[in-house]
């Protein structure tokens, strides 16, 4: 298959190498000449993602205008904040794959669209010829040939059996599904989570207190996602639950760690501006607070996140806040 990767991160030339090393032909978008030269010379990011190496098979090029013209899939990495960028510069050349894939977790903060619906109206394509890839999946791991497990989601069973397809091997292993809807707002929504767990690990709260905000900011995300329509079982599965304990529980992740100095007492802006790739969760905090409020959906951890990062709240305050609420009985809705 024909392959073009629409940005050299470490996300996108992770999956880049997965894709070569599967037999495919790929070709790797890096716009960025500083980050081109290096990958050219080295074959490594070597501030991103050092020890992974980008394989001489992949073809890395300054921009995708002759090779998406050809191309059977785009596979679009993120960050979500370039996301509308990168397919309007597909759509300009003229796009006619069979499928794009999104690979970035996340949701547009202005329009609240997720990520596959970002790409669906700005190359003009049915929900069909789009997938979303989600699932517990560090760079560094998959980049290094760790096993890992990741879902492949699309309204179209055949577009999704295509990207299993292409990404399946020895190391990754990729199930499908029909609910996009719910593996995107997973994927998305764990981060902010994430940074609440990252919160409370920097106030030394303890494994108590992380587990039981996983497991109630879990039970928040299934239940914004069931009044939007998502399958309940797809919070379960690896874009949900898999993904949210990784990335809640491990020092890896960019969310827990942009949570962690801020519940050490960091401010916001000095934590971003120390760091050389994104935290989804920052962005994806604000479109939460409002999703929850159109849809009439309680998500107190979200909300507090959100309190935290924006409205000047102290961490403490946040945890007091959240352990004060009314007593409840437990269950999902």
């Amino acid at each position: 298959m024909n392959v073009v990767v629409m940005r050299a991160g470490s996300w996108g030339s992770t999956l880049a190498g997965l894709l070569a090393r599967n037999g495919h032909a790929v070709t790797l978008v890096a716009p960025n000449r500083a980050l081109r030269d290096e990958l050219l010379a080295f074959r490594e990011n070597r501030a991103a993602l050092p020890g992974v190496r980008v394989p001489d098979e992949v073809d890395i090029v300054a921009s995708a205008e002759g090779r998406v013209e050809s191309a059977e899939m785009v596979l679009f990495p993120g960050p979500c904040d370039r996301m509308r960028e990168m397919a309007r510069s597909v759509a300009r050349i003229g796009w006619d794959a069979r499928v794009a894939v999104s690979a970035a977790k996340g949701i547009e903060e202005e329009t609240l669209l997720r990520m596959s619906e970002v790409l669906a109206a700005e190359l003009g394509a049915s929900p069909e010829r789009i997938v979303a890839l989600s699932g517990p999946s560090f760079a560094r791991f998959v980049g290094l040939g760790r096993p890992t497990t990741v879902v492949a989601a699309s309204a179209s069973e055949e577009a999704a059996a295509s990207v299993q397809r292409a990404f399946m091997g020895r190391t990754f292993r990729v199930y499908s599904s029909r609910d996009a809807l719910g593996v995107e707002l997973g994927g998305a929504l764990k981060n902010v989570i994430a940074l609440a767990a990252g919160m409370c690990d920097g106030l030394a709260l303890g494994e108590n207190s992380r587990a039981a905000l996983m497991t109630r900011g879990l039970a928040e995300i299934a239940r914004l996602g069931i009044a939007m329509g998502a399958d309940p079982h797809t919070f379960a599965g690896l874009s949900g639950m898999g993904d949210l304990v990784l990335t809640c529980s491990s020092r890896e992740s960019r969310n827990h760690h942009v949570g962690e100095e801020i519940g050490k007492g960091r401010r916001l802006d000095e934590v971003l501006a120390d760091m050389i790739t994104v935290a989804e969760g920052v962005h994806t905090a604000r479109a939460a607070v409002e999703l929850a409020r159109r849809w009439n959906v309680e998500m107190p951890i979200t909300r507090q996140v959100h309190a935290v990062l924006f409205e000047g709240r102290a961490p403490e305050e946040a945890v007091a806040s959240l352990m004060m609420r009314d007593p409840k009985p437990e269950h999902w809705s």
